[in-house]
């Protein structure tokens, strides 16, 4: 039954690419709320407490680790390609629930139905896509995911800030989502095929050490992935805190919905578009390296954001800080698949992102009770020691590569 299945990107180019168009869709979902969302909070809940403002950011983080790690343990028995579909559906009455939010703790839900949502569909994707192209390409594929999920989640995160400052708020920004749900799941479920096969075969001549428990190693046991791990949960830490204040920031220096939305846009642009190239990188340079130089230039550039009020210098931090993430994120999970068998891949980058996801809740948190209590700029600048210090773990932790 496996006789014929051939790994690689050139053999499996048709499949790999509606993949890629489908977490085009995934990452578009979340760009919806990215530019508009604490102006949206203030202007239509009149919320001002950081804190509670960002608590959208700690529902959304918590649901989609949990998602992530059931989408890790399930892959190999429900099914990738089921878990994506039950994933889409979790993503159509979001954008209802927000135009329709009478108060905050729908707002909240409607993130927590969000987080559901983007763990299964882009755990899914991630997983399908290192099935599909074997060992030699993993960092070029991790880099073509990353990059449509992040460009079109940039795109539309310049787009619904376009249309909230032409339109208004709400309701018109967020009948982007209502269109990129549905036609995300009629993609998937009419061309996407189930990859699990390529696993069986790949089993079959899988020499990769089996990990003891999964969890723990990944965790912190595993030097090697415990290191990887601790990076995940301080980038997306980092990310969650920008997601919440930069546009505060932006807000406070008084630029308009356009130019925020440009601002906030540059940063998973660069991110999503840096990955074409460093994903390809992370295949033939050290991902030790590559994460520890990411790692830092994130840590740096956030920390002269306070410093910052002109609107080039601020996109060109942006622009820093997307380079920084893209020499990080498609390394990640080529690193953690390299480092785990093929039956234990799946479940392995499941606590990976878990933990990873998780670092959007603890952003929030960390970046909401600082701020209220001693303001944004101090929030921003221990966010950024944070990143620095992760770099220094990898810098010292992570083994050599062989």
């Amino acid at each position: 039954m496996t006789d014929n299945i051939k790994f690689g990107l050139k053999e499996n180019w048709k499949q790999f690419t509606i993949l890629v168009i489908v977490n085009a869709f995934v990452g578009g979902m979340l760009g919806m709320e990215r530019a508009i969302f604490p102006m949206f909070a203030e202007l239509e809940f009149g919320l001002a407490s950081k804190t509670s403002m960002l608590s959208f950011i700690t529902a959304f983080g918590i649901t989609k680790a949990i998602a992530n790690y059931f989408t890790g343990r399930l892959a190999n028995t429900f099914g990738r390609r089921n878990l994506l579909l039950f994933g889409w559906l979790f993503a159509m009455p979001v954008p209802f629930m927000l135009i329709y939010a009478s108060n905050w703790n729908w707002v909240i839900l409607a993130n927590m139905v969000l987080g559901v949502s983007q763990g299964l569909t882009w755990s899914s994707t991630v997983v399908m896509k290192i099935d599909l192209v074997g060992q030699k390409d993993r960092g070029f594929a991790m880099g073509l995911n990353e990059f449509a999920g992040y460009f079109s989640l940039g795109f539309v995160a310049f787009l619904t800030g376009y249309i909230a400052n032409k339109y208004g708020i709400t309701p018109y920004p967020f009948y982007v989502g209502i269109l990129i749900s549905i036609i995300g799941f009629i993609i998937s479920f009419l061309w996407v095929k189930d990859t699990t096969i390529f696993i069986q075969k790949e089993i079959i001549t899988d020499r990769t050490k089996q990990l003891t428990n999964v969890f723990l190693e990944t965790t912190y046991k595993n030097k090697n992935l415990s290191s990887v791990t601790q990076a995940g949960l301080v980038n997306n830490l980092n990310d969650g805190m920008i997601w919440g204040l930069l546009p505060i920031v932006l807000f406070s220096l008084h630029f308009d919905s356009e130019k925020i939305g440009i601002i906030t846009a540059i940063y998973p642009t660069v991110w999503g578009i840096g990955q074409l190239f460093t994903g390809r990188i992370s295949d033939n340079y050290s991902k030790k390296s590559m994460l520890f130089w990411g790692m830092l230039l994130q840590g740096l550039a956030i920390v002269f954001i306070p410093f910052s009020i002109n609107f080039y210098v601020l996109a060109f931090i942006s622009s820093l800080l997307g380079l920084g993430t893209a020499m990080v994120y498609p390394t990640f999970l080529s690193a953690i698949a390299e480092a785990t068998s093929a039956s234990q891949r799946a479940e392995s980058i499941g606590v990976f992102r878990l933990w990873r996801d998780l670092g959007y809740a603890f952003g929030a948190i960390i970046s909401g009770v600082v701020a209220d209590f001693f303001g944004v700029q101090y929030a921003i600048l221990i966010i950024g020691i944070l990143t620095i210090s992760s770099s220094l773990v990898i810098k010292f932790r992570m083994p050599e590569p062989n």
